[in-house]
């Protein structure tokens, strides 16, 4: 299948445009830097220097395209994250970029679209298990744009083509996670990222099982679906599982107050109880994560990065 993909030299899309090429999939990704074009030759995909805020240009780059695969973000760093502001460029790619993709998908006669979205979306539920017709959080804030860039993906299904958006749980672990180096930081004064309380539950994501998701996806019917770890753990389960894996001491939460204060309503979305569903995605495609849980999947990716510092290890 001949792939136009956004946001293929990020996290989950350097894996992704891996196993793209090893099936067998025509890649063109999106890249604007000399050194993402380069990883992406090496790897057998073509790049493609692409203005996803142009529209004309996006119309063109499609062109001979039979799937398009929308993955890019801007996640600001930490402690720019806190800032509304800062989430400017992210919710664009989100909305307006995905707005030009669909448009010239219509012209270009696509016949399938993956979209990238999260499942920080919905309310709060408790112990319970949620699915993809789980109560979303009744103030989005600042996060809104996630479910409109999912509705803007899926008018492409109105032409009859083949639209799936993915809510992916927190990405953590893989090459080039900077989330990573950044809760290795905090653990210095066992401060972490995560906030709420330490019974709440939340849905997380390998950076290589996201990949696999994606390229599962493209023979997945129209729809949402969930891609979440297997088992997911409380608050207080998460940090000790990054605790044993890294090797730190106890980390703490952020409380729920101190997020809210900065993000207003918008807060729900780190610090609600989500216990999501993979049932979904899993039942329509076959794929499933490699790591159950956050514990599984903390203590391969200290692994690796132990690997990494061992010289011919």
């Amino acid at each position: 299948m001949k792939v136009f993909l956004t946001g293929g030299t990020g996290v989950i899309g350097r894996p992704t445009v891996a196993r793209l090429v090893e099936a067998g999939h025509h890649v063109r990704a999106v890249a604007r830097r000399d050194d993402a074009a380069q990883w992406l030759r090496e790897i057998g995909a073509e790049p493609m220097a692409v203005d996803l805020f142009d529209a004309g240009a996006v119309r063109d780059a499609i062109v001979g395209s039979e799937a398009v695969l929308h993955l890019a973000t801007n996640v600001p760093a930490y402690p720019k994250a806190a800032r509304p502001k800062s989430w400017a460029g992210h919710n664009r790619l989100r909305t307006e970029a995905t707005r030009n993709l669909v448009d010239a998908a219509r012209g270009a006669g696509v016949r399938r679209m993956v979209k990238e979205s999260v499942t920080f979306v919905y309310a709060d539920g408790g112990s319970a298990w949620l699915d993809e017709s789980a109560p979303l959080i009744a103030e989005l804030g600042m996060i809104a744009p996630t479910i409109e860039g999912e509705k803007i993906a899926l008018e492409l299904a109105e032409d009859d083509a083949e639209t799936v958006v993915l809510r992916f749980g927190l990405f953590y672990g893989g090459v080039g996670n900077r989330g990573t180096d950044e809760m290795l930081k905090l653990a210095r004064s066992r401060r972490s990222l995560v906030a709420g309380r330490p019974g709440a539950f939340m849905s997380s994501i390998y950076a290589d099982d996201a990949a696999a998701a994606v390229v599962a996806a493209l023979d997945a019917p129209t729809g949402i679906y969930n891609v979440v770890d297997d088992e997911p753990l409380t608050r207080r389960e998460a940090l000790d599982a990054f605790a044993a894996a890294f090797g730190t001491k106890q980390l703490r939460l952020n409380p729920s107050w101190a997020i809210r204060l900065v993000a207003g309503p918008a807060a729900d979305a780190l610090t609600a109880s989500q216990r999501v569903s993979n049932g979904k995605l899993r039942n329509a495609t076959g794929w499933s994560p490699a790591f159950p849980s956050l514990r599984e999947g903390w203590t391969a990716d200290a692994s690796r990065r132990a690997r990494q510092e061992v010289p011919n290890a």
